[in-house]
Order: structure tokens, then sequence, then C-alpha cells
């Protein structure tokens, strides 16, 4: 049961980061016209939407209520939904200003503060090779931090520290995954419809009841945010945060490859030798965690 388990909850990281990868990019990339203000608004409003009608369809508002008695996993929520709230507005910035390989950048560090937070706290193995492996995606971001950027890469780092603590946060607590989210929807909501209604005020707003066929566009946000979501989280509960941490590497990877073909963003040796590094040290963590699961 405890290898079905793990079994499943690397297939389910692997779907959420092959969604977030490809299939997510290419959809923020094509709103972006919005700008990253009215998206990061879209995206939080009808997450909370959608999350809403899913609890009505399977009766899940008694255990909302309940969780809403529950006094830390309320205050964990609340921290996990402003974590929640800034990974998506860096990486829609990311994404509507040409910058999804510094996105990716923060999503390949992303992994490597997950092992260190799940062995930290929650005293998940790491075996030598694993530890190989994590010195080897350590020196190459050095690498391609000390060879590619004149600056701070402020974008990914927000993104990459979001989405650790993120994850740390979620496990701590025992909430279900989409009552979690919809909680975290909640706390976010309130500044949300404010900043909706100031851009809706100003006329800044692209979204707008004379256009059928764009406001259904703008309100696929929340299936294409909560879907994911949900998978990865959920894939986090069952196998734990290393594990996880590092199979969604699918997620830079493809981000990096639509910026680079795509997008037209440039790639460079650097960065392409770093990529190849990086890659190794999956292969290698993987393999040894098969071997010893």
């Amino acid at each position: 049961m405890q290898n079905n388990n793990f079994n499943k909850g690397i297939f389910l990281t692997a779907a959420g980061s092959f969604w977030w990868g490809l299939i997510g990019v290419i959809y923020f990339k094509y709103i972006a016209f919005a700008g990253h203000i009215e998206v990061v608004i879209h995206r939080s409003l009808w997450t909370t939407v959608m999350l809403l009608l899913t609890s009505f369809i399977f009766s899940k508002f008694k255990k909302i209520k309940k969780v809403f008695k529950n006094k830390k996993a309320i205050i964990t929520l609340f921290f996990s939904g402003i974590l929640i709230f800034t990974n998506w507005a860096v990486w829609i910035y990311a994404v509507t200003t040409d910058r999804v390989i510094d996105a990716s950048f923060g999503y390949f560090i992303m992994p490597i503060i997950s092992i260190f937070l799940g062995y930290s706290f929650f005293q998940e193995l790491l075996t030598n090779k694993g530890k190989i492996s994590v010195l080897i995606v350590i020196f190459t971001i050095l690498y391609l931090i000390f060879s590619d950027f004149n600056s701070i890469p402020w974008v990914g780092l927000v993104v990459a520290f979001s989405w650790s603590f993120y994850n740390l946060l979620r496990k701590k607590i025992n909430v279900e995954t989409d009552i979690g989210l919809l909680v975290e929807s909640l706390f976010i909501l309130p500044v949300i419809l404010i900043a909706f209604y100031i851009i809706v005020q100003n006329n800044l707003n692209d979204f707008d009841l004379s256009n059928p066929k764009l406001m259904f566009i703008f309100i696929l946000a929340g299936p294409m945010t909560v879907i994911p979501l949900f998978l990865y989280v959920r894939g986090v509960e069952l196998c734990g945060l290393g594990p996880t941490g590092m199979i969604f590497y699918i997620t830079p990877t493809l981000q990096f490859l639509l910026g680079y073909f795509l997008y037209n963003e440039p790639l460079n040796n650097e960065k392409l030798i770093s990529f190849i590094f990086i890659w190794i040290a999956v292969f290698i963590y993987l393999k040894d965690l098969y071997e010893n699961k």
C-alpha cells in the first residue's frame, strides 16, 4: 500500500509539473496582453469561484467549516495563501514580460530547497547519491548565477522560495488539498476584489461583459490553476517533499525550452551547460530514489 501511494504521488506530481511547464505557460502567455496585474486578478478570482463550485458539487462545506474551527490550520493556511499568491504574481509577471527562462531558473532552484526542508523538518531520507545530486545542482546554480546574471535574479529567487515554503506549510497540516486551496483563496479574495474594482473604475480592464469569448478565456484561469496545483500538492502529500521536488524539474525544463524555442528568449552557452548538468543530477537522484524505496 505504501509503494502504491508513493507511485501515485510520483504520477500526480509529474502530471501537475507537465501542466505547469507546458499548458500553463502557453495559456498565460496567450492572455499576457491584459497585463500582469489583471491576469493575477483573474487567476485568483476564478480559482476561488471554481473551488467554491467543486466544494458545492462534492458537498464539502461541512469539512470547510471544520477547518475554520481549527486555529492552527487557519493560521497556517493564511500564511500559505500569502505564499501562493506571491508565487502566482511573480510568475505571471515573468511570463507577461518575456522572462519565462528567469522563472524557470527559480523552479530549478526550488527542488533543492524542498529536499533540504524535507530533510530538516520531516527527516526525509537523503542517501549519499542523493547528496551528490544535490551538490551537483547547487554548484550548477552557482555557476549559472555568477556566469550569466549581472544582478541578483530576484524573479527566480522569489518563485523558488515562495513555492518551497508553501509546500512545507501545506505538508505540516492535515487538510484536504482542494479544501486548503479554497481557504487560501478566500483569504486572498478581498484584496483581489478591491484591485479588480480599481482597474474597472479606471477603465484599465480587458475583461468585459460585451465580449463573451474573451470572458470565457479569462475564466479558464481558474481550472488552469486549480487542476495542476491539486495534482502537485496531492503528490507532495503522498510521497514527500524530496521526491516530488526532483520530479518537479519537468516544469522548469519545459519552461526553459518554451522560452527559447517558442518565445525566442536568449539561451547562451552557460545556461545550456547548466541545463545539462542539472538533468544529470536529476537522473542520479531519481535512479537512487527507486533503488531505495
